[in-house]
Parts: C-alpha cells; structure tokens; sequence
C-alpha cells in the first residue's frame, strides 16, 4: 500500500512506546513531554468485547489462557463480567500501562488513558488499576 498524504504520518499522536520495566515486567514509557490533560492512545478505537465469566469457563481453561483474562481483562460486577480485547493478539501498548497507587495517567468513563499532571520524556506510564477495575486476582496488582 502506498502512503496516502491526506493521513497522519504513523508517529504523530504517539507519546509512548513499551520498555522493560522495574515495576513489572514491560512498561509504557513517555518518549516525549506529555502535558497535563492530554488524552493518551487516541488511535485505539479498538471496542471492549464484554462477557461472563461463567460464558467464558475460565476453571476448565489451562493457566496460561486464564492469566490472559485475569491480567489484562477489566473486571467488573464483582467479577462476574470481563471486559477482553476482541483478541489477545491485537492487544495495544494501552493494555501494558503498569499498576500505580502514586499514577500519572487517569481513566474516564469510557476507558480511556489521559494525563493526571504533566509528564517528563522517559516516565513510566502507569495507572491506578483499582480506580477503574474489580480484581479477582490480587497478583496483578
């Protein structure tokens, strides 16, 4: 395919990318000033499949399918409905923002990442998971 002019070149609205991180694992790390109130991963308009737990039969599923759902799904209804990536395969770099109870980024209504105070070049990214999410797995915390 060839690049069409009337787009957006493929790095602007991009304020972070994925790096090891000393919280867990792989962290989303600012890779330029983000200012107060800016609205991070505008691009992913990827929709929320939500279904049951007792739907999804995770008990009867093998460990590595079931951390999918418990680490990356939002939880809710006191953890009876998962809110999925329509597939684990198309997670974005949204999906890796790690958990902090001193967070940077905040979450509205619609599930979307936006700035709580002004953020440096190379700051981990992170949010208060339990500000937007029921946990049935205190792990992932």
């Amino acid at each position: 395919m060839k690049w069409n002019q009337k787009h957006a070149l493929p790095h602007e609205g991009v304020y972070a990318r994925i790096k090891p991180s000393n919280i867990h694992g792989v962290g989303v790390f600012a890779i330029c000033d983000i200012p107060k109130d800016t609205s991070l991963f505008s691009e992913d308009d990827s929709e929320l499949i939500w279904t049951t737990k007792s739907a999804l039969k995770l008990d009867a599923m093998p460990q590595e399918f079931r951390q999918l759902y418990d680490q990356f799904c939002l939880i809710k209804d006191k953890g009876k409905t998962y809110g999925c990536p329509r597939n684990f395969n198309l997670m974005t770099i949204a999906w890796y923002v790690n958990h902090s109870k001193t967070p940077n980024l905040g979450v509205d209504k619609a599930y979307a990442f936006y700035a709580l105070r002004d953020i440096q070049k190379g700051e981990e990214l992170t949010a208060d998971y339990q500000s937007y999410n029921e946990f049935a797995n205190a792990e992932c915390i």
